[in-house]
């Protein structure tokens, strides 16, 4: 992911979250909303709750990485927040990755 690609502001995270769509499954929800710029941004989003920050960062880290992986997957010109949900603390990246390909292909 560049540094471009990236939803920083808490302001479009709150709009993205509360006016654009949503996608549900047992490890993530992806909100996503028609954006400004001819590429795809990303903003990831995990709860305190999760974990101590380690965990937190290597949840992010791998979310990134999938990100990067399934580029293909996801439309230009939108904003998607991605939000990781309890149920991924006990999988391995291989399980996360198929569930999340399968949230994108399913939903976007």
């Amino acid at each position: 992911m560049k540094k471009y690609e990236v939803v920083k502001k808490n302001d479009d995270f709150n709009d993205i979250i509360n006016t654009g769509k949503c996608l549900k499954s047992h490890f993530f929800n992806i909100y996503y909303k028609d954006g400004d710029f001819n590429y795809p941004r990303f903003g990831i989003a995990v709860s305190k709750k999760y974990g101590n920050a380690v965990e937190r960062n290597k949840v992010k880290r791998q979310i990134r990485s999938l990100i990067d992986h399934n580029k293909n997957l996801f439309s230009n010109g939108k904003n998607y927040i991605i939000m990781v949900r309890k149920g991924v603390k006990g999988i391995n990246y291989s399980k996360m990755e198929q569930d999340f390909v399968h949230l994108l292909q399913k939903g976007i």
